[in-house]
């Protein structure tokens, strides 16, 4: 079976084309975990199929690393798209993907015929608290006190296609301790699905300096939803003005959000790293 590593501002996923591989759905969670070990396997943040779809121009059928199912990823659907068009598989530059959170457009900016970079509709945030799930009363969640690790933090919870818990802070993000906090928020009460947590700064220049913990992948260099969400919540916390350049470990990725038309937009790059096949 083939398949091909791709990486969006580091995020990186294994890809297999469900199209021309036999891959049973019922096999994809374990092949998920087997192929991103980074010791034992390919290494990667998870498993993406690209597959048919009755509703799209293709279907994006994602994994996180420990197996479990992910509705959206922000970088793994720029890559979904770089794939297509740069594999022959559309002449397209403009791509509907079916995806667990729903249909997500993408626009690909070409160079040289390649693709450069997409920007990804990531759609509509949803705030209120029992749809993204948050265990709280009220219409949304937004700079609430919550107890971690001993220490009283302010989270923005909301959802961009799965589950986020945004946290500012004033001390360099770099200085936390991630490999502790992470899964303290990832497996906290108030989060019944888990959550990707964001520890953000926000830059004198406006910029936003993340860091992310994704539930089921760990630390991982960049996160498209997280960015997305870190945008967001700057904007309903007063840091930001609707759009920002997000610098994560893996490189910067520009975020949008239109409140007239309460959709959110996201530009990044996308690019091949190789291909490979498996031998058993």
């Amino acid at each position: 079976m083939k398949f091909t590593k791709m990486q969006g501002a580091g995020n990186d996923y294994v890809y297999i084309n469900c199209l021309a591989e036999n891959l049973p759905e019922e096999a994809r969670s374990a092949l998920a975990v087997k192929l991103s070990n980074r010791n034992f396997g390919i290494g990667s943040d998870g498993l993406i199929c690209i597959c048919p779809s009755d509703k799209a121009d293709f279907r994006m059928d994602m994994y996180n690393a420990d197996g479990s199912r992910s509705g959206m990823c922000g970088n793994g659907i720029r890559c979904v798209g770089k794939y297509v068009h740069d594999r022959g598989l559309t002449d397209k530059t403009e791509l509907v993907i079916e995806t667990g959170a729903g249909l997500r457009r993408l626009s690909l900016t070409l160079t040289d015929g390649q693709v450069s970079a997409v920007t990804v509709d990531m759609g509509a945030p949803i705030f209120t608290p029992a749809e993204i799930p948050v265990l709280a009363e009220g219409e949304s969640f937004i700079a609430q006190t919550v107890e971690v690790d001993g220490r009283a933090w302010k989270v923005t919870a909301l959802s961009v296609g799965n589950p986020h818990a945004v946290v500012f802070v004033e001390e360099d993000v770099e200085t936390l301790d991630l490999l502790r906090l992470g899964p303290l928020f990832e497996h906290h009460p108030l989060f019944p699905q888990r959550v990707n947590t964001e520890f953000v700064n926000v830059l004198p220049d406006g910029r936003l300096k993340m860091l992310v913990w994704e539930r089921g992948s760990g630390e991982t260099l960049a996160c498209g939803t997280g960015a997305t969400a870190t945008l967001v919540a700057a904007t309903l916390c007063g840091y930001a003005d609707g759009e920002a350049d997000v610098l994560l470990r893996g490189g910067m990725l520009h975020i949008r959000w239109d409140r007239e038309s309460n959709t959110v937009y996201m530009t990044g790059p996308a690019a091949f790293v190789f291909d490979g096949e498996l031998c058993q």
